[in-house]
């Protein structure tokens, strides 16, 4: 296995890089948050147009690029690092595969180029908070109960009456991008008791009635979230027709969704821990850098080490996401928490000023927390998965005893038990009687 970065994907790095360091400074990023989309829409424009950012992994017939994932994680590292708020994540990475998997080929063919030139930007839209839990990253999808149920509650669907098209009714609380997308992906649950299911819908907000959406204040501004709420709108189902195993085909692109957001997760690690560097060399205390401190060396070392482990496990989760995505995105909202963290620290002060980038990277990390962990759900799903944990019927998958026999089977490893003694007078069972 070659692990080295191929020309093609230094080429998609190199020209990001230069791009963004020209375009999203800090100033340009705190001004892109303020606008109504939430981003630079002109910036957006060239990335799609210019890099064809959004098309990287998708096939040449669809007028995508036709990379793979690893590409694709390049380019939402290098976003990552400069905290870059755009819909790539919620158009590239959640829902054009959905519609590339699912959709009916003439909706393939009416969706994926605009989305892979950037004319039409797409989100995923799933009840309540159930983000992690629909794609399979925080617990198994496949009963729906993140959809509705049956129950009330979650996005319910009901064919119209005609039989013509579907309605959509509920409320999905935090989707990327959800208040600037010109397509929403919503899964929804439909069916009731008798024939329970999930299914995905296409929902053109700007095209139809029934559909309001409001941006939230959200704690990470450079990730923007909205609310949707679906009062008897207009849908049109994902595909030929309603026996899709539309949870499975939620599960197996939560593995994609988990590598993307760990570069991206890696990315801002990076660049947190880099302006860190460039701080502790230039900040002096007691008449000396503080970066020549051993204490602070320390620091900087230990995350450095976390970095590099987290990077090395993301470009393995882009190469295998199936065996590693969850996993590693795990350990990199870990390791972007605790670089986050140190950031502030290291910085003194002035790293809890609104006016310094640092406190930035730190609600990044807490942000992608809340909505894609929390960690040690990632980790308890990969392990899962994985098959660490062994079924609790005395077996390993492997044949492995896992439970110990009846007592009353163990052997007697000791001397033969006494022979039981005659009660005393005034004793009960040998026991004294008061």
């Amino acid at each position: 296995m070659d692990a080295a970065f191929t020309a093609e994907q230094d080429a998609i790095r190199r020209t990001l890089r230069e791009l963004l360091a020209e375009h999203a400074g800090s100033d340009d990023i705190r001004s892109a948050v303020r606008t109504a989309d939430g981003y630079d829409t002109s910036l957006w424009r060239r990335l799609a147009r210019d890099l064809g950012l959004p098309g990287l992994a998708l096939p040449e017939e669809y007028g995508g690029i036709g990379c793979g994932l690893t590409e694709l994680a390049v380019a939402c590292e290098e976003t990552g690092r400069v905290l870059l708020p755009s819909p790539l994540i919620a158009t590239a990475a959640l829902a054009a595969p959905l519609i590339a998997v699912l959709g009916t080929e003439a909706q393939r063919t009416a969706l994926l180029p605009r989305l892979a030139t950037g004319g039409l930007t797409a989100t995923l839209a799933v009840p309540g908070a159930s983000l992690p839990l629909a794609l399979g990253l925080t617990g198994d999808p496949a009963d729906g109960a993140w959809a509705g149920g049956g129950r009330a509650g979650g996005i319910q669907a009901a064919p119209t009456a005609d039989g013509s098209g579907w309605r959509l009714y509920g409320e999905a609380a935090q989707v990327l991008d959800g208040h600037s997308a010109g397509l929403l992906v919503v899964a929804a649950h439909t069916g009731g008791f008798p024939r329970s299911r999930t299914l995905l819908f296409l929902v053109r907000p700007d095209e139809t009635d029934g559909v309001v959406r409001v941006r939230r204040t959200s704690l990470d501004e450079t990730r923007p979230l909205a609310r949707v709420e679906l009062r008897d709108a207009p849908a049109e189902i994902l595909g030929a027709d309603d026996t899709a195993d539309v949870t499975g085909v939620l599960a197996a692109a939560g593995h994609p969704v988990a590598a993307l957001l760990a570069a991206e997760a890696v990315g801002a690690a990076t660049s947190a821990l880099e302006r860190t560097v460039e701080y502790v060399k230039v900040r002096e205390q007691f008449g000396r850098a503080i970066g020549s401190f051993q204490a602070v060396k320390h620091r900087l070392a230990d995350l450095y080490a976390r970095v590099r482990a987290a990077r090395s496990a993301a470009y393995y989760a882009a190469w295998d996401p199936a065996a590693a995505g969850g996993l590693a995105l795990a350990q990199a909202l870990e390791t972007l928490r605790i670089t986050g963290a140190e950031t502030v620290q290291l910085h003194g002060g002035i790293g809890f000023t609104w006016e310094h980038d640092a406190h930035l990277y730190f609600k990044r990390a807490a942000a992608g927390e809340l909505l894609f962990g929390p960690v040690h759900a990632l980790r308890d799903r990969a392990a899962r998965l994985a098959g660490l944990f062994a079924p609790c019927d005395g077996a390993s998958p492997h044949g492995i005893p896992t439970a110990a026999p009846p007592l009353a089977a163990v052997p007697p490893s000791g001397p033969p038990p006494a022979a039981p003694r005659e009660a005393a007078p005034g004793t009960a069972s040998g026991r004294v009687v008061v």
